[in-house]
């Protein structure tokens, strides 16, 4: 680990450092989460696993019923799709088999979420940063990011791989602050999975959480101290009209 890793999150792996700081107004940069906070990845990551279905001879599955078992993963969604114990001795190849079909087809019906280009749009206007930390690893996250030409607009990208720990760890947010010039203290962070706020918080920074994402339904957002809820991408555009 280089000494900036080091200095992002004392005690690796693992730790969840106290906050530097309290969250602090007005805000200038926002941070995004990818899958299921920016951008709906569920259609083409269960394209590829009623791929894997169909080769096994079961039935595909409705995207409905996929959705939540994003948050998990890939091993999230084998064990989902095949109804397997993360120790099965079948999870690994099916777990290569999904990402090398993921990867050869990663954005056919993956789309930003409804309202979220004009929430980008406005961010920009506005003249806020904006960025991603996300826990997709760089192989999957930078084709993405390209076909949806997102990488030239976003302040900077952060990926589950770039460190040697990824959320709820808040060293991955911190980069992303260090990266745009910002203390997590203006920043926040938007996501749709309880690490996320973990993250945020342990970092100083803003956290809110989106109830339109992924799994959400098993882990209810209220209950993951955010400092605020959205329900759609435009809410953020109203809390930061309003905050604190």
């Amino acid at each position: 680990m280089t000494e900036g890793a080091a200095n992002l999150s004392a005690g690796l792996p693992g730790a969840t450092a106290s906050n530097d700081a309290t969250p602090s107004w007005p805000i200038r940069a926002v941070l995004f989460d990818l899958d299921g906070t920016l951008v709906d990845t569920a259609p083409d990551l269960g394209a590829a696993l009623n791929v894997l279905r169909r080769r096994a001879g079961l039935a595909e599955l409705p995207i409905e019923r996929i959705r939540p078992w994003v948050s998990h993963g890939g091993r999230g969604l084998i064990r989902g799709g095949f109804g397997l114990q993360d120790n099965a001795p079948e999870v690994q190849p099916l777990l290569d088999a999904l990402l090398s079909e993921y990867a050869a087809a990663i954005c056919v019906h993956t789309r930003l979420f409804p309202g979220m280009d004009a929430v980008l749009d406005q961010l920009e206007a506005r003249q806020l940063a904006w960025g991603i930390v996300t826990n997709k690893i760089t192989r999957f996250a930078t084709p993405l990011l390209d076909q949806l030409g997102l990488t030239r607009r976003a302040g900077c990208v952060v990926c589950g791989d770039t460190l040697p720990v990824g959320k709820p760890d808040p060293a991955p947010v911190r980069l992303a602050c260090e990266r745009l010039g910002i203390a997590p203290a203006a920043c926040v962070l938007v996501g749709d999975d309880r690490r996320d706020i973990e993250a945020a918080r342990a970092a100083g920074a803003w956290s809110l959480a989106v109830t339109y994402g992924y799994g959400v339904e098993t882990d209810p957002p209220a209950s993951w101290a955010a400092h605020s809820l959205l329900h759609t991408p435009t809410d953020l555009l109203h809390w930061l009209d309003r905050a604190p």
